[in-house]
């Protein structure tokens, strides 16, 4: 074992069994490009800005909104941005004002959500080797913020008791949608606390449509890809489910907190296997899985202009560019 391996493995080992809520990180993935709702970004703001960066609902932006939520349960001195090579001048914008700021990670290309996870999993451990996770997207709507983020600390408490899961949070489906990870609950957990738990019995992203059909009859749940975890276990599901990735990420550590970790994460970076965390973690282990299911709570993906519209209908709300949008060719993105 190198010395870089046979350190990891002590930090991973040395865990404490609870939880200090000094001990609490969280993770705000903004490195998406938002594809596919370019065209809609365009139209408004007349660039190509990934959606994240975009004021769509509301006043804030979409990572405007999620550092509000986050921050009402995390310092900012413990938020990690994980951003993109390209997108700093939007970062740079909107944190500006920040002090303290939360820390930016920036990825030198787009290797998917699981090396973006996992890449700031070794960072975060490098640094706090009893941390725990709260992984939250930047380009979702969460309607609102106080439940929301109760059940988060729920789920804090319920990993002072069982430290070793993956929990996520799910929520109530409206339809058959497949493009969504969908959650099937096995049978409930004990000693959850005021938000009950349930173990995973399969996780399935993205399913065909009938199987989307039937996972909504049947009380699935959507998967929100929030979720909560000792930073431990996901470094230890890292090296279960993608070796390649893991090795790669265990060689940088060494790094990290350097001045030369901006070269490290690149080298990294160069040759890593590009993967989903969805698919290639959380649908490889539901037996580490925990889910809560989310109550009180308005939730979407505004993954496409359609659901952004959608959900400025529900919300009563009319923007001056929605107006100029309708009839448009943009809608016609599902």
């Amino acid at each position: 074992m190198t010395g870089t391996m046979q350190e990891l493995s002590t930090a991973v080992s040395s865990a404490p069994d609870s939880i200090d809520r000094g001990h609490v990180w969280a993770v705000v993935l903004a490195g998406g490009q938002g594809i596919r709702l370019r065209e809609l970004t365009r139209h408004v703001y007349g660039d190509d800005r990934p959606k994240q960066y975009a004021v769509l609902t509301g006043s804030k932006s979409l990572l405007r909104q999620t550092l509000d939520r986050v921050s009402r349960l995390v310092p900012r001195q413990r938020i990690v941005v994980v951003t993109m090579a390209g997108h700093s001048a939007y970062v740079t914008a909107e944190l500006k004002h920040e002090a303290p700021a939360p820390h930016v990670l920036e990825q030198p290309r787009d290797r998917g959500t699981a090396a973006a996870v996992l890449l700031a999993a070794h960072w975060i451990l490098a640094r706090d080797p009893a941390a725990v996770m709260v992984v939250l997207p930047s380009d979702h709507f969460v309607g609102e913020d106080e439940p929301f983020m109760g059940h988060v600390g729920d789920v804090l408490g319920f990993l002072d008791r069982q430290g070793d899961r993956i929990v996520l949070l799910g929520a109530e489906p409206s339809e058959p949608e497949t493009d969504y990870g969908w959650i099937e609950l096995g049978e409930s957990l004990p000693g959850s606390g005021p938000s009950q738990l349930y173990r995973v019995r399969h996780f399935r992203e993205k399913p065909s449509q009938a199987m989307a059909e039937e996972l909504y009859r049947a009380g699935a749940l959507w998967n929100t890809f929030v979720f909560a975890s000792r930073a431990t276990v996901l470094v230890e599901a890292g090296g279960d489910c993608l070796p390649a990735l893991h090795e790669r990420l265990v060689r940088l550590s060494k790094f990290l907190g350097t001045e030369h970790e901006r070269w490290a994460i690149r080298q990294a970076y160069e040759l890593s296997p590009r993967a989903n965390f969805s698919q290639a973690v959380l649908e490889r282990c539901p037996r580490k899985l925990a889910v809560v299911r989310l109550s009180a709570v308005s939730w979407r993906d505004l993954g496409t202009p359609r659901r952004v519209v959608k959900t400025l209908g529900e919300l009563g709300m009319q923007p001056a560019w929605l107006s100029t949008l309708q009839p448009s060719p943009v809608l016609a993105a599902r």
